[in-house]
């Protein structure tokens, strides 16, 4: 169903008719327009901006069929999964098909019976793909999740560093880059390894109101995880991120002993169990996905209620790529996390036995410098986020744990260059543990081991607890007071900028923590992240939601691709009657409408007779 060229109108038209918008967001119209004309282009846009639309509607307005290049199948088939049921002609070419399905696509797009084709990488450059190709009229070149270009990012592919040869073997057709999340230096690389130099770039805002930032300090990990979801999200759909196997393997299984319904996700499991627990996330409701940072990448499910870390992320860009999981229907969501010293010692320690060359180890050391910067910070963690972005932010944001409930801090000064003067009497090589027995005055085999009961320090911290000194500790680390010896087995060493806080000439302020019992939500004003569905009205919400279940069922998708949970509470707010009142609901394009509409109307006209 090839389009020709025509006028601005058409991709509005297609905005409403299609996808069931009634107006473009941001800099959706001029970036359209500017694909519409044949311009190359740069998109930096959040996480649930709207990217897709950027590329999609260019490619149905314009003649031929667009190609998007996509690094995860599971995109790939959610994307297609959910045009197919706004009418559009798409499809994908990927290792999930057999030789009659791929034979079977490529005669569709020789025929220009195809709109959109989505393509990975790998497939994209081998030399067959390349020829069909040459054959065909294609509107555009979409390259999503373009910050895997770059070999400072966090989701590197190599496979993208030969993206080049679009520019090299069709130059006449437009490009489209687009990424969540780029600082700086990975947009730079962005623009030159796919030589985008005249493209015309836009930068949207990184900010995510809707998202509640939530770090705090490591206790007892799986206590605080379980009372966070019980007292935030006891029925939402979330994901809980793990640094390790191990551990995802044991947190979901906490999480289920617990009566969730939680799913571990990792390489180390078959390629059936994974897709297996991907698809139930997708399609059911109330999931939670454990998994490493290995799953996630491009995951379009909007109805994430939350995302929680339980280990700390290797950077700022991580960390925004994958809390900006949650909440892309626009909704109250949270991003939560807690970490401790033990999280800094191991990334430390990755980094340094790491391949890579000592420019890499020092780009990785600053960017887990600046993810703990975000941690420790006691004024607004949103303004400290999009600061790391370029981007000016208002002192306080009003929806992240500092701003809801303010951070108080203590002078620490003595209690500081007592833990300095511990680390350096003792020989500057033990760990935390050991350092606060030396405080704290302890009498074990390990201080007679080395006469430690004869440091003048020793016992001299009984004023604090050991939950205090690790504290302070952690935040002499991330201060650069002290620095860990990750080849010696994670010791503690002083650095340079420790004397003036050692001899006493500058005073030190630190963060106060509060150590919560079992995991208890802090008080204050932090108040529960939901969908705010007034008590009234849940018969006919859980009435429409099921409607929408038994849809997706019967057309064997996800729930959300009938109508995500924005829309359906748009119904409930609005209780359309008719057609064209249901067609002015945000998410109901006359497709859907044709569809499904009569069956929520239903739905809705029963709950007026009530």
């Amino acid at each position: 169903m090839n389009r020709s060229p025509s006028s601005d109108n058409q991709a509005l038209n297609i905005l409403q008719n299609t996808f069931g918008y009634q107006e473009f967001r941001g800099q959706q119209a001029d970036i359209i327009n500017q694909a519409i004309s044949g311009q190359d282009i740069l998109v930096l846009m959040p996480t649930g901006g709207g990217k897709s639309l950027c590329y999609q509607i260019p490619a149905l307005v314009r003649s031929g069929v667009g190609v998007v290049i996509s690094p995860l199948i599971a995109l790939m088939q959610d994307q297609v999964n959910a045009l197919a049921q706004l009418g559009v002609n798409a499809c994908f070419l990927n290792s999930t098909l057999n030789y009659e399905q791929v034979r079977h696509i490529e005669t569709c797009l020789i025929a220009g019976e195809i709109d959109l084709l989505y393509i990975a990488p790998e497939r994209l450059i081998q030399p067959r793909t390349l020829s069909l190709l040459s054959q065909l009229p294609i509107s555009l070149f979409a390259i999503d999740e373009a910050h895997c270009v770059s070999q400072w990012g966090h989701d590197f592919r190599s496979d993208y560093l030969n993206l080049s040869v679009l520019h090299e073997q069709f130059p006449n057709v437009p490009r489209m880059a687009l990424t969540a999340t780029a600082d700086e230096r990975t947009k730079q690389e962005i623009i030159n390894r796919l030589e985008l130099h005249q493209a015309k770039k836009y930068i949207s805002g990184f900010d995510r109101p809707n998202i509640q930032y939530r770090i705090g300090q490591k206790g007892n990990v799986k206590k605080q995880l379980v009372n966070f979801i019980k007292q935030n999200h006891q029925n939402d759909c979330g994901i809980v991120y793990c640094l390790s196997r191990k551990r995802v393997e044991s947190f979901a299984e906490h999480l289920s002993q617990q009566g969730f319904t939680a799913l571990p996700y990792h390489a180390g499991l078959s390629a059936d169990v994974r897709q297996t627990n991907q698809d139930r996330f997708l399609r059911e409701d109330k999931i939670i996905i454990v998994a490493t940072i290995a799953f996630g990448m491009g995951i379009d499910k909007p109805d994430v209620r939350f995302v929680a870390h339980v280990d700390l992320p290797k950077s700022i860009e991580a960390y925004y790529q994958e809390t900006g999981r949650a909440g892309r229907d626009g909704l109250s969501s949270t991003a939560w996390m807690i970490y401790g010293l033990q999280d800094v010692m191991f990334l430390t320690q990755m980094m340094q036995d790491s391949q890579g060359n000592e420019q890499f180890k020092r780009s990785e050391r600053n960017k887990l410098d600046a993810m703990l910067g975000l941690c420790e910070v006691t004024g607004c963690r949103r303004k400290v986020l999009l600061n790391y972005f370029n981007e000016q932010a208002p002192e306080q944001c009003g929806n992240c744990d500092n701003c809801l409930t303010p951070a108080e801090t203590w002078d620490a000064s003595v209690a500081a260059q007592k833990a300095l003067s511990t680390v350096y009497r003792s020989g500057q090589r033990f760990g935390v543990v050991h350092l606060i027995d030396i405080l704290l005055g302890a009498n074990n085999q390990k201080i007679k081991q080395f006469s430690h009961q004869n440091l003048s320090t020793y016992g001299i911290g009984k004023e604090l607890d050991s939950n205090t000194w690790r504290s302070v500790f952690r935040q002499l680390v991330v201060r650069g007071y002290l620095a860990v010896d990750v080849e010696n087995y994670g010791s503690l060493k002083l650095t340079q900028s420790c004397r003036p806080v050692l001899n006493g000439e500058q005073s030190l302020q630190l963060r106060r923590d509060v150590f919560e019992a079992a995991g208890a939500k802090k008080s204050g004003k932090s108040k529960k992240q939901k969908i705010d569905i007034e008590e009234v009205d849940m018969p006919l919400w859980l009435k429409l939601k099921a409607c929408r279940k038994r849809l997706a069922n019967e057309h064997n998708v996800p729930a959300f691709v009938i109508f995500n949970d924005a829309t359906l509470k748009e119904m409930l707010n609005h209780h359309p009657s008719n057609e064209e009142e249901m067609l002015a609901i945000t998410g109901v394009g006359a497709t859907k409408f044709e569809r499904f509409g009569e069956q929520f109307l239903a739905v809705l006209s029963e709950a007026d007779f009530v």
